[in-house]
């Protein structure tokens, strides 16, 4: 499937609470790809966000470019030394051509004109130079009754208020087009130990339920966090939740 999207900017209102509540990716992730990649010289994490990726290629390389669309997201990352963050759409990222070793997407193929981000994929990538990019669905939080009750907001209370693209999510970008030669990647998950609060501010930062407060006027979540307390008494005990990570990853032939 290619498509062809603009930006939709669904997180810059929510970026203070994404950099705060995100997951982090599991550092066998950065290891693995770092293994694929002949020079660990420059990195693209395109769409960076407040910068959950870049940090973890910065440990493998020695300049990570992290650019997003979306100038709140860039404000909200942290610093660090071998990090430049700059605002930039996917498709346009100002990268100097055959200059960087791995780009990586992270949670965001789903936004971008794909045959534009390629062509620019194509561009910037040194010679043999790898592209990964990666998705996670819903997660799964320990204790039957809490992970249904979540599972139950996914689908059933914010789900009609998903933007369409949440479906190739769903998917794991399976059905996304990836014109590059493909390569086997592990199985991979990310995977948390968060008390309920932490849990309810990342569910404040889906797209749909920023969508349902947009047209319902509400926070869902106050509610299911009333639901939550009968199973989860104790607000500051932390539980385990895990999402599965799908991963697809090309070399420039």
């Amino acid at each position: 499937m290619t498509l062809r999207m603009t930006f939709k900017d669904h997180f810059s209102r929510l970026a203070s609470e994404y950099s705060a509540f995100r997951p982090d990716y599991p550092a066998a992730l950065f290891g693995y790809l770092a293994g694929l990649c002949r020079e660990h010289r420059a990195a693209w994490d395109c769409a960076c966000g407040s910068g959950q990726a870049s940090a973890g290629l910065a440990a493998h390389f020695e300049q990570v470019i992290a650019t997003d669309a979306s100038a709140q997201q860039v404000a909200a990352a942290a610093a660090h030394p071998r990090i430049t963050y700059r605002v930039a759409a996917a498709e346009h990222s100002g990268i100097e051509s055959d200059s960087v070793d791995l780009v990586t997407v992270a949670q965001a193929l789903h936004w971008f004109d794909l045959d534009a981000f390629y062509a620019e994929v194509r561009r910037v990538l040194r010679s043999s130079g790898i592209l990964a990019c990666w998705t996670y669905g819903v997660l799964r939080v320990e204790g039957h009754a809490i992970d249904d009750l979540v599972r139950e907001f996914y689908t059933d209370i914010v789900g009609p208020y998903w933007p369409p693209e949440r479906r190739l999510v769903d998917e794991g970008y399976r059905e996304l087009s990836f014109p590059f030669p493909e390569l086997d990647a592990p199985a991979l998950q990310m995977q948390e130990r968060w008390d309920r609060p932490h849990l309810l501010g990342y569910l404040r930062t889906w797209s749909g339920t920023a969508r349902y407060v947009e047209q319902v006027g509400r926070d869902p979540v106050e509610d299911l966090g009333k639901r939550l307390a009968s199973f989860w008494p104790d607000s500051h005990s932390d539980r385990l939740i895990r999402w599965p990570l799908a991963l697809r990853v090309g070399r420039k032939a």
